[in-house]
């Protein structure tokens, strides 16, 4: 069990872009070049492959932090800092992955050698060669890149199978995996031999049908109980279930209640239980199987489900279980996929402020008040006076006006404080 991971929670920061750069053109026999800053690289985006030669979120339980390279500090020149470097980040073929503070799905990693972009670098800063005007011929200051959040993801392997062999442990579902594919899992004679959901493909009217033994479901698998929780997400993309009961009762169990059990576990984990059913009654070669046998054909026939009856160990019956399985894939859905969940996009208004006061001191905060301060060069008057235009023209002067600041009022602006001067 312990090698086998299939819920991880990691934490993704694209990279940040660089700063724009404030510079002038230096040469000689020129005194007063005009300037020259360059803009900052992007940073680096996070990138999603779905490698084939994965089967597990394990490595992600050493290694939880993924971050990509930031975007270079522009240079003088009108030299663009260098890009970011993207960070590719390798799933198993399957993984959903969640963005865990919404729960809203990301990607769904189910097309072997794809390649998704998750998360986007931030965009690099301008250089003071963009600020120039007629009136104001040697800006010094620039735009900072911009910075990029870090984000918690949800990642789950949901295994990709088209039939999914569910029923309580001991029944048999890996022997028939291993009867009627090439698969070769774990068989023994005891709970929970099956850790992993195994994968086996048969091959039947030209046509390829991927199955998986779907380990641990139990009474309780919702809430937890045995293995179940962990692997009943593994029987959501199924398209078709093949539900194996011990039909001679060997374990000391009913296998009519252990069908309900069961059902009953699918239906609680969500709409499970909804999807197609085959009913597979195993170890029919056991004495007690006959007299079951009919208590579970006269319900099936209420639950409108067909029944086979198969012995694993003679391998009997598989023929017509398979002939069956094969007819109704032909007519069912093709095998889930999870839709990225589109959000209406919010813009973020990069002139939005608000102004509060906290004991005197009036607060000026917005999503675009950080980036305005570090443009700003506080050593040189005209980049001040530009300071002081961009807030009036935003209207954080009258706003602060309004607020009951004075002349000599202290401002705070990030991590700032001024003296209020209208």
């Amino acid at each position: 069990m312990s090698n086998f991971v299939d819920r991880v929670k990691i934490t993704a920061k694209a990279g940040n872009g660089g700063n724009g750069s404030a510079s002038f053109h230096r040469e000689k026999f020129v005194i007063n070049g005009g300037p020259d800053g360059g803009d900052g690289g992007s940073g680096g985006d996070i990138l999603i492959y779905a490698d084939v030669n994965m089967h597990t979120l394990l490595d992600f339980r050493f290694k939880s932090k993924y971050t990509a390279e930031n975007g270079e500090d522009g240079k003088a020149n009108r030299c663009t800092g260098k890009r970011g470097e993207d960070l590719l980040i390798k799933v198993p073929v399957g993984t959903v992955i969640y963005d865990d503070a919404t729960d809203r799905v990301m990607a769904d990693m189910d097309q072997p050698g794809e390649t998704r972009l998750l998360l986007k670098g931030g965009k690099g800063g301008w250089g003071n060669q963009h600020f120039a005007t007629p009136t104001r011929q040697a800006p010094n200051f620039a735009k900072p890149g911009v910075r990029t959040e870090v984000r918690t993801l949800r990642l789950e392997l949901k295994t990709i199978a088209d039939v999914g062999l569910i029923g309580y442990p001991n029944v048999g579902k890996s022997s028939i995996l291993s009867v009627v594919t090439s698969a070769r899992p774990k068989v023994g004679n005891y709970h929970f031999t099956t850790l992993t959901p195994n994968l086996g493909i048969v091959r039947r009217f030209g046509k390829d049908i991927v199955l998986a033994d779907i380990p641990g479901l139990i009474e309780g698998a919702a809430e937890g109980a045995g293995l179940g929780h962990d692997f009943l997400r593994h029987v959501e993309r199924t398209r078709l279930l093949l539900h194996v009961v011990d039909i001679s009762g060997s374990e000391g169990r009913d296998p009519v209640d252990d069908l309900d059990q069961i059902n009953s576990e699918l239906d609680r984990y969500g709409d499970l239980s909804e999807k197609p059913q085959i009913i597979v009654c195993n170890k029919t070669d056991l004495p007690g199987a006959e007299e079951n046998l009919k208590r579970i054909r006269v319900l099936a026939e209420g639950m409108g489900v067909p029944v086979f009856a198969v012995s694993a160990a003679t391998h009997q019956g598989f023929d017509e279980l398979l002939d069956e399985t094969a007819r109704q894939l032909e007519s069912l859905p093709p095998v889930l996929h999870y839709h990225e969940e589109e959000i209406p996009e919010e813009k973020e208004d990069p002139d939005a402020f608000e102004v509060t006061e906290e004991k005197g001191i009036y607060i000026v905060s917005g999503p675009g008040m950080d980036r305005l301060i570090q443009s700003v060069n506080f050593e040189d008057q005209e980049s001040l006076n530009w300071f002081h235009r961009t807030l009036r023209r935003l209207g954080v002067i009258d706003a602060l006006k309004e607020a009951g600041a004075k002349e000599g009022s202290t401002v705070q602006i990030a991590d700032m404080e001024f003296d209020f001067i209208e």
